[in-house]
């Protein structure tokens, strides 16, 4: 993965937090900690901040291939109304557009036009997980396999964040090819190569778990809290039940298997740390960047 693509997707890993579903064995008896984690203020800040993030991120979308695929569709069309001049104008001005991409960034081999995104979404405490993993290993064990499917389908907490892309490798010259069809006349099938090339978007897909964008937002919270050196008493219960919702976030991260257990050992490390110094009263802002740089670590492995 080029050095580009890799930001362009972690870049998107604040998408918008919408569509949640709830499997069928959460837990409703969750304990108040986990379940303060997926309300209130901690969902308003994260639905925020990630509402910020995808706007911006989608403004990154290259014009010129949205433009590209835009006038090989309108190529296609005029073909099919049998509007030959129309449809060799698009094709002119899909090839100038790729050829400006291919100019602009001329190591991409993706170009992308298009982003989606589907979230699931799991509210349940630790112990409910554990179970239905309990359960979907035991039915394993028996061979009941569908069973065993079923009960993992739930077992996610997660967007799924798809990006359509133009293929550069391919799809140019494909497009120069279709021209010399239409001048020879040959317009069904210069109208069959334009639709294989549109049918060649390639659809790429990250996962990006939730539990640890709320585990993000929750430090965010403990960190405003942490460097007041005049915190009231209530400030203080919140501030040690932003940890310890933070710490419940991280735990199912881990649960639901977002990344290898070594992903996660500094992580904790780094947190308990935190919680030493927010009980004395002493607080180095510098572990938080820490913490934060661990987590932008764990994100990028689970979503390369």
């Amino acid at each position: 993965m080029t050095k580009m693509m890799r930001t362009f997707w972690l870049s998107l890993c604040s998408a918008l937090l919408f569509g949640f579903t709830t499997p069928a064995f959460a837990d409703d008896t969750a304990d108040s900690a986990e379940a303060e984690v997926t309300a209130g203020d901690v969902e308003q800040l994260v639905q925020t901040q990630t509402e910020k993030q995808a706007s911006e991120r989608r403004k990154k979308i290259m014009q010129e291939a949205v433009d590209a695929l835009a006038r090989t569709k309108d190529a296609l069309a005029a073909l099919e109304e049998e509007r030959v001049d129309d449809a060799l104008d698009a094709l002119a001005l899909t090839t100038g557009k790729l050829e400006l991409i291919v100019v602009r960034e001329p190591s991409l081999a993706l170009a992308p036009t298009d982003v989606t995104i589907t979230t699931h979404d799991l509210y349940g405490s630790t112990a409910a997980i554990k179970a239905a993993i309990n359960r979907a290993e035991d039915a394993l064990e028996d061979g009941r396999l569908q069973e065993a499917r079923r009960i993992l389908d739930g077992l996610g907490s997660e967007m799924i964040i798809t990006v359509a892309n133009l293929p550069l490798a391919t799809y140019p010259d494909a497009i120069k090819a279709i021209t010399p069809m239409i001048d020879e006349g040959n317009i069904e099938e210069a109208k069959a190569a334009l639709q294989t090339a549109l049918n060649t978007l390639v659809l790429t897909d990250q996962v990006v778990p939730l539990p640890v964008l709320r585990f993000e937002a929750l430090l965010q919270q403990a960190e405003e809290l942490a460097v007041n050196d005049d915190r009231t008493e209530a400030e203080d219960e919140q501030l040690v039940s932003s940890l310890e919702n933070a710490r419940a976030q991280l735990e199912m991260a881990q649960l639901l298997g977002y990344g290898d257990k070594g992903d996660y050992r500094p992580i904790y490390k780094q947190l308990e740390q935190i919680e030493k110094e927010a009980l004395d009263g002493d607080t180095d802002e510098g572990v938080f960047a820490k913490l934060r740089d661990s987590i932008s670590d764990l994100l990028s492995s689970t979503s390369s």
